[in-house]
């Protein structure tokens, strides 16, 4: 009985050490997308304000 005991608590020990390792790893991948959507919203902003400027010196010439 005293194995199973010791057992459960390995095995309990090892559920958590998983558990938090694969919360870091989650963790990780969403800061990295987090950082892709930033640059790609930052992109798009920079292309709506390109496409703006040149519809205004187009309309400006007409």
């Amino acid at each position: 009985m005293r194995n199973s005991c010791y057992e459960q608590e390995v095995s309990s020990n090892y559920r958590s050490r998983y558990q938090k390792r694969r919360l870091r790893f989650l963790n990780h991948i969403r800061d990295a997308m987090e950082r892709r959507m930033a640059a790609l919203d930052a992109s798009i902003k920079t292309l709506e304000a390109q496409i703006e400027r040149e519809d205004n010196i187009e309309n400006n010439l007409e």
